[in-house]
């Protein structure tokens, strides 16, 4: 959901610690601020993320609110259950035991999702997420660059608009559209 929602790198996710993660954000603020992730660091060598414009701080969308108030419950539970076997590296997203996520348990997991979904596994890996995340926004209407400071991207709108961004749309209206409110259809009879 994360991924998908907020078009953080699967390696972000794997690194995200409750303490970066504000659920509430501070609504009552001038201007408010939204519930939000730091993503600040990643699984990378070092800890930081793939470059230095890449922390940021991302509002999030409510559907994923809900998925980590639940995530956080769920957690909690596998907390107790696992009692003094539990590592508690504060991570959002961890083993069963609390320790850290390598890229075949996310992908594993992802297959998992994928399979109950009747979607064919094969063909998707979680950086998918990230693609979608980038194509919707683009036919949404969120300009590149907007949505290259979302994902991070550095120089610019390049790698977003030319590696990312899939066209969703099979027809480009833009032109039609614009033109029929220009020039609209006659409707007197012949």
């Amino acid at each position: 959901m994360l991924g998908l929602l907020t078009g953080a790198r699967t390696e972000e996710l794997r690194a995200l610690t409750w303490d970066h993660v504000d659920l509430i954000g501070e609504p009552d603020a001038d201007p408010p601020v939204p519930p939000h992730m730091r993503v600040w660091r990643s699984v990378r060598a070092g800890g930081d993320t793939k470059t230095r414009k890449s922390r940021r701080t991302i509002a999030l969308p409510a559907r994923c609110v809900e998925t980590l108030r639940n995530r956080r419950a769920d957690q909690q539970r596998q907390r107790e259950q696992v009692g003094t076997g539990w590592t508690d590296n504060d991570l959002v997203f961890a083993s069963a035991t609390g320790t850290e996520l390598n890229a075949a348990n996310v992908r594993r997991g992802f297959r998992r999702v994928l399979d109950a979904a009747g979607l064919p596994a094969a063909d998707w890996t979680p950086r998918e997420l990230r693609h979608s995340f980038v194509s919707l926004l683009s036919d949404s209407g969120v300009t590149i660059d907007q949505i290259a400071r979302l994902v991070g991207h550095t120089g610019g709108s390049n790698v977003t608009e030319l590696i990312y961004r899939k066209q969703i749309r099979p027809v480009i209206d833009d032109g039609a559209t614009a033109m029929n409110r220009l020039f609209p259809e006659d409707t007197r009879d012949g």
